[in-house]
């Protein structure tokens, strides 16, 4: 399996890039497509909305043929075709159609991966490996920083997506080429997301999976640019390095998260604990005054850090999944998570167009969205406190 993960964890690396780089193309696109911050929010959301919609028919894909074919066919399609419709934009429509054709392209590489760990790996490591492999693939977060503002400055915004394109197709193919599915579980019971839907134990850890990753997805891909541009009057460069920082943060968390489970014999309170802080860290951002730029990004990447929690709530739900449906299991907890993401990306950019229809500070725009960011993540929080505990 190594040359086939090593694949898998590129796609990957390409999927944390295509839901973040935007942030670093504010202005150019601005300038060179009329496009507004709503609209990329709106083609941010689109990404995200477009993943989460595939990943039921992605999780029936890994159960029935297996990761080799499912990840390779659509990153390819979806990945490659939707860098180059993004790379001929001519029009903001143009962008938010490349977004969400490149979601779907990017749907299955981490379910395929982690369906790979599911079937061929102990359940007690799951959580580590889930958490190196988030961890190694969120450097794509890192390249969708300053090297993008870069690549965009020196080659151009559009060449940038076609060799994006080009990468895409060469991965996917080396995908179909490598990787090998586990061998297929024979049950009596075919089994459906419906006999999951039915488990008690996962509805009380649903309403975190949705809003847990929206804050750190939402601020990193898409507001920290505008935030820091507007209320610092941050320049391009300026605003790839504090991208850069919390997308360091992120990737830092997602390793610290990963052994936690086994060191402390608990899944629930690591992911409790871990968000509550990142729900203070938005709380700050919210309640203390504008100051200094650097107290903000320091509150930018504690969001990161902390809200890193990902892999151990996939873990805590993959405890709970028969062994015929861990394929449809992971995929739909990504579905609320990546889901949850897309619907937030939404809803915050007609906030922010609200809150700035009505004048005021720069900075009042961008604090009605730490109000909606905190206030999901305390329902989040308050449900998952009834979860039940379970280590394997």
């Amino acid at each position: 399996m190594g040359a086939g993960l090593v694949l898998l964890c590129a796609a990957y690396v390409l999927s944390q890039f295509y839901r973040s780089f935007l942030a670093v193309l504010t202005t150019v696109l601005e300038q060179d497509v009329g496009a507004t911050a709503q609209d990329l929010a709106n083609a941010s959301g689109l990404w995200f909305l477009a993943f989460a919609a595939m990943q039921i028919p992605v999780g029936a894909a890994l159960d029935r043929i297996g990761p080799r074919r499912t990840a390779g066919a659509l990153l390819l399609i979806g990945g490659a075709g939707g860098a180059v419709l993004f790379g001929v934009a001519t029009a903001p429509q143009h962008i938010s159609w490349a977004m969400a054709l490149i979601g779907v392209g990017c749907s299955p590489v981490l379910m395929a991966s982690y369906y790979i760990f599911a079937r061929n790996y102990p359940a007690k490591v799951f959580a580590t490996l889930a958490a190196v492999l988030l961890g190694v693939g969120s450097t794509g977060n890192l390249l969708g920083a300053l090297p993008m503002a870069m690549a965009a400055e020196t080659f151009g915004w559009r060449e940038t997506l076609f060799g994006l394109a080009a990468v895409s197709a060469a991965v996917a193919i080396g995908i179909w080429l490598t990787v090998k599915d586990p061998e297929t579980v024979h049950h009596q019971q075919k089994g459906s997301v419906l006999d999951l839907l039915k488990m008690p134990a996962l509805w009380l850890i649903f309403p975190l999976a949705f809003v847990q990753y929206a804050p750190a997805a939402g601020l990193r891909g898409l507001w920290i640019g505008p935030y820091l541009t507007e209320v610092f009057a941050f320049d391009a460069a300026r605003v790839g390095n504090a991208t850069l920082i919390m997308g360091v943060a992120m990737i830092l968390g997602t390793f610290a998260y990963g052994p936690l489970d086994r060191l402390l014999g608990t899944r629930k309170w690591v992911i409790f604990t871990g968000n509550l802080v990142g729900a203070g860290a938005l709380a700050a951002l919210w309640l203390l005054p504008v100051g200094s730029p650097w107290m903000a990004m320091a509150l930018f990447a504690m969001v990161g850090f902390f809200a890193a929690a990902y892999p151990m709530i996939m873990a805590h739900g993959r405890s709970f999944f028969p062994a015929h449906l861990v394929g449809r299991g992971v995929t739909l907890m990504n579905l609320f998570s990546i889901g949850g993401v897309g619907v937030f990306q939404v809803a915050t950019g007609q906030l922010h167009r609200a809150v700035s229809a009505k004048g005021g500070a720069p900075q009042a725009p961008y604090e009605a969205l730490f109000v909606l960011f905190l206030a999901a993540m305390a329902v989040g929080l308050a449900l998952y406190l009834f979860s039940r505990d379970r280590v394997d």
